[in-house]
Parts: C-alpha cells; structure tokens; sequence
C-alpha cells in the first residue's frame, strides 16, 4: 500500500490513462479525486472505481480556474489535505499549421497548458503547508516528435517539460517533487481515433513492436508519486516502447 492515507486528484480521469492511474492509485490506498468534462463518463468511472477505494468526481473544465479551485477545495475540505496530483487532461484539435484555426490553437493551450497551470496553483498552497507533495504532469512524446498536424498540441506538451523543470527547482524547498510523463502510442481512445495507415507505420517504428497500455503509464505515474521516487524530481520520463 504505497500511497496509504495520501489524497490525490487526478485529472482527465474518467477514461484512459487517468482512469487507470486512479484505478492504481485507489488499490495502493490513496484516496482520489478525478474530474472531466463528460458527466456521464465521471459517474460511470466513480461507480466502476468504487470498487477499489474511496473516490470523488467532478464535472470539470480545467482550463476553468474558478472550477478547478472549487475542485480541489471540496477534496481538502473533505479529506483534509491534497498530497499528490496528476495533471493528465488533455484534448487534441489537430490541423497543418497554415489551415490551423485560432479556435483550434486556442482551445488546446486553454486546456492542455492553462489548465496544467489552474489545476498546481489551486493545490500548491496545501502542498506547501504540509510540506510535501507530488506532482505528475502528463506531456507527450509528440513534444519531441512535433507529430504532424499537431503544432498546438505538441507546443502545449513541449510547454509543460519547461515547466516541470522550474517547478521542481523551485519547489523542492518544500519537500515537493515535480516530474513529467511522456506517454508514446497508448491505447486510449484519443490515440484510437489515429488512422489506421499511420498507427501501422508508427507501429513498425517502435522497437517492442506493440503499443503501450494505460496501465503500464499508471505503473511509472505511481512510481512518481510514492515515496520509491524521492530523490527524483525535475525529470520528463518517456515511456514510448524506445520508439525515441
């Protein structure tokens, strides 16, 4: 029981990733919180996570201050303290750079790196009073990549990494650890909506020559966020099948 009597908030975690994270973290003994957009998907995944421990969902837009401080606010209220957090939401909106819309880029920075940014502030002030925290960021390999199509995506995730390093400089005074994941070719539902011409050239490019699954990423999101990780901070870890 790794994360005995931490709370933890995950976002993005009705589906995916974020749902397999919570899923992991609720069998090491955290109590989590996971929000979305998607109200059916959140009470759907509470009820299915249930099982495993204590959860909460939220309706949440995260690149919405007002509601991720009122998140993060009810968790504390409840349970008394916030330890870790994973800043998973994300969305993609891909188009070539010169057909791309400012609706387009707009809406992934609002989520993908305004939320990130809504989301740490609104829990660093618990972090910093019991000095000690967790924070995981989810990024992408398409940082590095700069997949096609993806100029917003891939500058909200580049975004994040530069970020993580400051935060973790900052931070550590505080007994707070900062790292990053960048996921390659999971199987989630945003990468099953790639064509199925590019996931086979991708998947010819990948040394483990399979995809990845999300429960493999919660593996490392746990080792980030239990005390196996703590003298790591600072650090992006990509988790792509060596494909990078």
């Amino acid at each position: 029981m790794k994360l005995e009597g931490k709370v933890a908030i995950v976002t993005g975690g009705s589906a995916g990733i974020g749902k397999a994270t919570a899923e992991r973290f609720l069998k090491e003994g955290a109590i989590v919180g996971i929000c979305s957009t998607n109200p059916a998907k959140v009470e759907k995944a509470v009820e299915e996570l249930s099982a495993y421990g204590t959860v909460r969902g939220f309706v949440v837009n995260i690149g919405n201050k007002e509601q991720d401080e009122a998140m993060v606010k009810a968790m504390a209220d409840e349970f008394g303290h916030i330890d870790i957090l994973v800043n998973n939401a994300g969305i993609t909106k891909d188009a070539q750079f010169y057909k791309m819309t400012d609706e387009q880029f707009n809406d992934v920075v609002d989520v993908n790196l305004r939320g990130n940014y809504y989301m740490t502030k609104a829990v660093l002030p618990h972090m910093m009073q019991n000095n000690y925290g967790k924070i995981v960021h989810v990024t992408s390999v398409s940082a590095y990549n700069g997949n096609f199509g993806q100029s917003n995506y891939a500058a909200t995730k580049a975004a994040i990494m530069g970020m993580t390093r400051v935060q973790g400089k900052e931070l550590g005074k505080y007994n707070i650890t900062v790292n990053a994941i960048a996921p390659g070719s999971i199987m989630t539902d945003m990468y099953n909506a790639v064509p199925d011409e590019v996931k086979e050239a991708k998947l010819k490019r990948i040394p483990l020559r399979r995809y990845g699954n999300p429960a493999e990423v919660a593996n490392l999101a746990l080792f980030l966020a239990c005390e196996d990780s703590s003298y790591v901070t600072t650090q992006t870890i990509t988790i792509d099948g060596g494909f990078n």
